[in-house]
């Protein structure tokens, strides 16, 4: 029996997509993420209501400041505390946890979605799914960017404007694009 465009993406497989269950998906994490951002603030809280309900998981503390974008949603994990300042991105296409404590400065940009090297198959609009870790307490500078498959351990520290292409070990702190510790 052929694999849905969804099962592949959540194995970890190449998938397209472009496919249309998956575009009707997207356009329900766009549907809740309009709302979030443009609810006065009053009525929103700390997340809009469809935001809140598309997350796996979202503790009841969580912050998050409007705008935001996400792909999916339903791959995002947040735990107590977490706070994404405005202007964050999380290109959910595999599973995100962000843990206790955390910070994202603005503009922050998690990705999951990695596309093909090969030209030809790129334009097939072929990807990879790759799962993003942020541990307990750490600390985003605004505008980092945090690449396909990385983990970042408890208490590490991300400059503002780093690029994450490698794995941040507990209490690290790195900067620079590609981030390295200092």
């Amino acid at each position: 029996m052929s694999r849905t465009e969804l099962e592949k993406m959540q194995s970890g497989e190449w998938y397209s997509c472009l496919d249309p269950d998956l575009t009707v998906m997207r356009r329900r994490a766009l549907e809740a993420t309009h709302e979030h951002s443009h609810l006065y603030p009053s009525e929103r809280g700390n997340i809009g209501p469809s935001l809140r309900a598309l997350f796996a998981e979202c503790a009841e503390d969580v912050r998050i400041e409007a705008r935001f974008h996400c792909a999916y949603g339903f791959n995002i994990h947040l735990a107590e505390d977490v706070f994404l300042n405005v202007g964050c991105v999380i290109l959910d296409t595999a599973p995100v946890h962000i843990g206790p404590h955390s910070m994202l400065g603005p503009n922050v940009q998690i990705y999951c979605a990695d596309h093909h090297r090969d030209p030809e198959l790129r334009k097939q609009h072929l990807e990879i799914a790759k799962p993003v870790t942020i541990g307990e307490n750490v600390w985003i500078g605004g505008g980092a960017i945090i690449l396909p498959g990385i983990s970042v351990g408890d208490n590490a520290i991300i400059g503002a404007g780093s690029v994450v292409t490698k794995d941040v070990a507990a209490g690290a702190t790195v900067v620079g694009n590609p981030a390295r510790p200092i």
